[in-house]
């Protein structure tokens, strides 16, 4: 049976949740599920703002059909091309035979790639100059490449003032019956989990990010409807300042993120010992996570939030332990620049694995290494907590300064 919303009186929201799947992209875990979006505009004129994932076909379906109410279907414009949005094209081609599909060069050549589709004059290939009238509603396309695939763009409807912004401003988490930001409580709800939406997804390309923002500025947004998370229409300036940080990576909080890797417990003293240290020097805002048992999209995340992160590690095979070196190359591989970091080593005959994570940390644009580091052989002794408590002490000058 269909379950569709209105987003206004003549667009309708016809997209699912999937609450199934474990892994997005079979990498990051989503306790929470999934929303696909997609939104269905009833005019002179009918058009699908994209489709979903193939997991939701038969919902989808449904909605669309239910929605469209007898009528055919005459456009889909295809904002973004991921499978988890485009698994549906065929479906609907062979379902509607007269329906055009509308894109931008690299969307039509990307669908030839997916489907074995005889697209012969069913397509219309768009540039940002180009519009599409429906009727009442008219269709402008916004470039966005690279946010975070080479072909996405976005579509502005200019008589409702809605921006359908593909990936852009998304979020994981499925619907639970409500749509809209003014429905949810945002914070607690859906705030964190479009951080790490962004961060893991999105992070790597802050400056098309931002050349995303620039256009959008410049339209006149009534409503932002993204394929995945909750349609903004009341709270659209909590998540565009959320963009403006995230892609030029500027911290949200100034305080300190400590992530520690402990085979026996002797590095997770340490790290625990420092965060009491931190707490007497005034600072509250401390976050700590094992890189062990904490999900490496979790640690990202958090490490986009921090302006300060320390990174406690043991030495493993003359290298850094495995899931700190892990984070490290997520870290490095999404972009995240402009943060302090500060460095534990532990090694019982060797310790090795501060060296190495400074090494890699020196190749990354605009990290800053404070003094001294710490290292511990074997276990904590007085020495070497004397040391955590100088590093201590630099952490909270270099966070007054």
């Amino acid at each position: 049976m269909y379950c569709t919303r209105n987003i206004t009186d003549s667009i309708v929201w016809v997209g699912g949740s999937d609450r199934r799947l474990a892994l997005f992209e079979n990498l990051f875990p989503i306790p929470r599920g999934v929303a696909y979006n997609a939104y269905l505009i009833l005019d002179e004129k009918t058009c699908l703002m994209d489709t979903v994932d193939a997991s939701i076909r038969q919902q989808f379906i449904e909605n669309v059909l239910a929605a469209l109410d007898g009528r055919t279907l005459d456009y889909l414009v295809v904002n973004h091309m991921e499978p988890d949005h485009c698994a549906n094209i065929e479906e609907l081609a062979l379902r509607f035979p007269d329906m055009k599909i509308v894109g931008n060069a690299k969307t039509i050549s990307f669908i030839q790639q997916f489907y074995d589709l005889d697209l012969s004059d069913r397509t219309i290939t768009v540039t940002e100059k180009d519009t599409l009238s429906l009727g009442r509603h008219e269709l402008h396309f916004v470039f966005a490449p690279m946010v975070h695939w080479p072909e996405v763009m976005m579509s502005y409807e200019a008589s409702e003032k809605i921006l359908f912004s593909a990936d852009a401003f998304g979020s994981f988490g499925a619907h639970n019956g409500t749509l809209f930001d003014d429905e949810v409580e945002l914070d607690s709800e859906w705030m964190s989990d479009a951080r790490r939406y962004y961060t893991n997804i999105v992070g790597k390309y802050g400056p098309q990010v931002q050349m995303a923002l620039k256009k959008a500025a410049a339209l006149d947004i009534a409503l932002i409807a993204p394929l995945h998370g909750i349609v903004w229409r009341r709270k659209m300036t909590e998540i565009l300042e959320k963009y403006q940080l995230w892609s030029t990576y500027t911290p949200e909080e100034t305080g300190v993120l400590v992530l520690y890797g402990s085979m026996y417990g002797n590095t997770e003293n340490a790290a625990n010992v420092l965060a009491a240290m931190l707490a007497d020097c005034g600072i509250h805002k401390i976050a700590v996570y094992d890189v062990s048992n904490t999900h490496v999209s979790q640690l990202i995340a958090e490490s986009f939030r921090y302006s300060h992160i320390v990174l406690a590690a043991p030495t493993y095979n003359n290298e850094i332990y495995p899931a700190m070196y892990n984070y490290l190359h997520d870290l490095k591989s999404l972009n995240l620049q402009k943060r302090s970091f500060a460095l534990i080593e532990n090694g019982t005959w060797g310790p090795l694995s501060g060296k190495a994570m400074r090494e890699f940390l020196q190749g990354i644009k605009g990290m800053t290494i404070l003094e001294p580091s710490v290292t511990i052989r074997s276990a904590l002794k007085e020495e070497s907590r004397a040391q955590l408590a100088v590093l201590a002490d630099a952490i909270a000058a270099s966070l007054h300064s």
